[in-house]
């Protein structure tokens, strides 16, 4: 039996074949350094990168391909906007719905360098309030960083209310879109967004190792490193234009090509047809489990506003074990523990318990998978009852 993948949260697999074929010929008759030298090759390649900057500025409604910069991925970019941003004396508000790739920046820069962090918890439907937010508003707030889409419930934050209430106090509003970006439409002017953090190797469907930020005009983040442009060499110091303000070294070349060739696969499908596609997945889902005894799931009672990940415990396992059987006897790949995200899972409860199993679900997965993950979580939910009887 071949694997049935259901860890799409984790990264998007497999990748559309577009991606594949389109690295594969890329790297073989463009693989050199771009934008060192005037060679045709060099050129051609330094081409695609500015045709991806471009794109991926239009897929997020940004107007300054410039301001598009490239990262290894949304953490890094995280770490260089927030480290970029905030100063000794600084307040940045944050919720309870991040991953480590926001709370752990801000825990280090509580802890070593004089900013003072809040952390706002979401309600009992896995929402964050506006208002709550805003109620944490200081003279001396600078950032406002907030998920887009939680990588554990999968709930959808009212990120354009919070970027309106942001934008109003001079507030920078980071957005954190790791989940979201390819599976949902993402508008940075709409959603009053400053910041917008992305990875490639999630819903983009391009390759693990690039992602990026998009940084509005009125914005500017300060130098955190140093490093080789291949513009301006002589310049003593890192150049302050964007977008080689915020890139150091030579551009993983490979994973924009996928990264490309990712985007241009999503504007062939269309995002509303994959949301579509993904969300009536997960109805039946979650439908199939809550019609499982003794299987608990987490803010899946509505699924407005909400991406097609979700996690559950089978009641009295741990998730790790759930996991294990999901793997070994069912051809099942999932996600157990805590994600990455435990502020999450404390506010639930799920800590004490090591967490939950998540499943996501990507583009390419079936009816067929869902009814065989229904099914397998049936069946070790009934051992369990059977063995604890």
């Amino acid at each position: 039996m071949s694997m049935i993948y259901l860890d799409n949260a984790a990264t998007s697999y497999p990748k559309p074949e577009d991606t594949y074929v389109f690295m594969d010929r890329f790297f073989r008759s463009h693989g050199v350094n771009p934008g060192r030298s005037g060679y045709d090759l060099c050129m051609e390649a330094g081409q695609l990168v500015d045709d991806t900057r471009r794109q991926l500025t239009r897929f997020f409604n940004g107007t300054d391909p410039d301001r598009l910069v490239f990262t290894y991925n949304s953490t890094d970019a995280l770490n260089l906007a927030l480290f970029g941003m905030l100063s000794p004396g600084d307040h940045a508000i944050t919720t309870t719905v991040e991953h480590n790739s926001v709370l752990r920046p801000l825990h280090h820069l509580s802890q070593y360098h004089g900013v003072e962090v809040d952390r706002v918890p979401f309600d009992g439907r896995g929402f964050v309030d506006p208002g709550d937010i805003a109620a944490r508003f200081k003279p001396n707030t600078r950032v406002v960083a907030m998920n887009h889409g939680s990588n554990v419930i999968g709930t959808v934050q009212p990120v354009a209310e919070v970027g309106r209430l942001c934008r109003e106090r001079g507030i920078r509003f980071v957005v954190d879109s790791s989940q979201t970006a390819g599976k949902i439409p993402i508008d940075v002017q709409a959603m009053h967004v400053d910041v917008l953090a992305f990875t490639g190797h999630k819903s983009l469907m391009g390759p693990t190792g690039i992602g990026g930020l998009y940084v509005q005009p009125h914005v500017d983040i300060r130098h955190t490193r140093a490093g080789g442009t291949g513009v301006r060499s002589a310049h003593p110091f890192h150049l302050d234009e964007y977008p080689w303000r915020l890139e150091y070294g030579t551009p993983n070349v490979l994973g924009i090509a996928g990264l490309h060739a990712g985007v241009s696969w999503l504007e062939q499908q269309g995002l509303a047809a994959i949301e579509a596609h993904e969300m009536r997945l997960l109805r039946r889902l979650v439908e199939g489990l809550r019609g499982i005894p003794n299987v608990t799931m987490y803010c899946q009672d509505d699924l407005a506003d909400h991406i097609a990940v979700m996690v559950f415990n089978v009641d009295g396992f741990e998730a790790g074990n759930t996991g294990t059987i999901l793997d070994v006897d069912h051809n099942i790949a999932c996600r157990t523990g805590l994600h990455c995200a435990p502020l999450v899972h404390a506010q639930l409860g799920l800590d004490a318990i090591k967490g939950a199993v998540r499943f996501g679900i990507g583009p390419f997965n079936t009816d067929a998978h869902i009814e065989a993950a229904i099914g397998a979580v049936g069946e070790i939910a009934a051992a369990r009852a059977a063995k604890a009887r």
